[in-house]
């Protein structure tokens, strides 16, 4: 059914998909990680080309830090992604009577820390044909690994942690590197993309009030100017929401952006909301993509609330589908 690859390209225009937000992700009993589900989820869908996230390899923190707190309620609740809301698919039962009760402020950091450490470990110690068997995975199912997005990548990370973050998509067969951080972090990873001769691409969000953040014009200019490998994964909603034009900084410096995310979100700070109901000029930066031929990729993000008696899936093909119309 899904032999070959999946259509990628649109009007001369690489799309995709960031494997990040799917609430009702089809889970797989007893896969050890959601590689297959996510498989599944870009072949229904449609989408042959992908930015994969590091969270969807690595064990759910959510269910190291259950594994810290209790023998009897261990893997109660563990959903990937992101916190589990009341009543969701997987969220954890009332607490059975003689259970543990809640933890201690003082508990919950130390299941924390515990829980921080044992991913780090798995880090350090998982070999790297872990991660060419992932690709192989994804290659037979017709679905191209464009960027590996490395989550998280925060102060606490040691040199050791981020070398192994470079070595994974190394073997991913990847040559960019994505990560949503901040700019004191960016200066330790200079090394480690000259090491490797890796692209790095920084994920902008909206957060205009912390100089560090990546969010302003001025913010990449900062960390272009650190590295010739650092380039820019202009989020569109979120540059919107802080009331720049995307358009105009595409046009302008299309030649430090790796890719982009697709999503609308609503003009000073205002939400995520459906396609084609918030401010993001999505069709104009598609054209523009297209009428320059920049190499560019497009990808969408999904981000906004699933409507009450729609599903993910719903969601994800009309915003393809929307997507699609856009390049036309």
């Amino acid at each position: 059914m899904y032999a070959g690859n999946i259509q990628s390209i649109y009007g001369g225009v690489h799309v995709g998909a960031v494997a990040y937000n799917f609430p009702d992700l089809p889970r797989i009993p007893g896969a050890p990680d959601d590689t297959d589900a996510w498989i599944k989820v870009f072949q229904d869908v449609g989408f042959g080309e992908m930015e994969l996230s590091n969270n969807i390899l690595e064990p759910p923190v959510a269910s190291l830090l259950d594994s810290a707190r209790s023998p009897t309620t261990a893997g109660q609740g563990a959903v990937r992604g992101g916190p589990t809301a009341p009543g969701a698919a997987g969220a954890a039962p009332p607490a059975a009577p003689g259970s543990r009760p809640p933890l201690t402020p003082e508990e919950q950091q130390q299941a924390k820390q515990e829980a921080r450490e044992k991913l780090r470990q798995w880090r350090l110690t998982t070999p790297m044909s872990h991660f060419q068997d992932v690709r192989k995975k994804f290659d037979r199912a017709g679905i191209r690994i464009h960027v590996y997005t490395c989550n998280g990548m925060g102060d606490d990370f040691s040199e050791a942690e981020i070398d192994r973050q470079f070595l994974q998509a190394k073997a991913l067969g990847v040559k960019i590197l994505a990560s949503s951080t901040r700019l004191p972090v960016a200066k330790k990873l200079i090394p480690f993309a000259e090491k490797y001769k890796m692209t790095v691409a920084f994920h902008g969000h909206a957060n205009i009030e912390d100089p560090n953040e990546f969010a302003t014009p001025e913010s990449f200019q900062k960390a272009w100017e650190m590295s010739k490998r650092y380039m820019a994964n202009l989020d569109i909603g979120h540059f919107t929401a802080a009331n720049f034009d995307a358009v105009a900084f595409i046009e302008k410096n299309h030649a430090r952006i790796t890719h982009v995310h697709i999503k609308d979100r609503k003009k000073n700070q205002g939400p995520n909301v459906p396609w084609g109901q918030g401010d993001t000029p999505i069709k104009e930066v598609l054209q523009l993509v297209k009428k320059n031929r920049y190499p560019i990729h497009c990808y969408q993000e999904f981000e906004y609330r699933v409507p009450v008696g729609s599903s993910s899936a719903a969601e994800w093909k009309k915003c393809r589908e929307y997507l699609i119309r856009a390049l036309a």
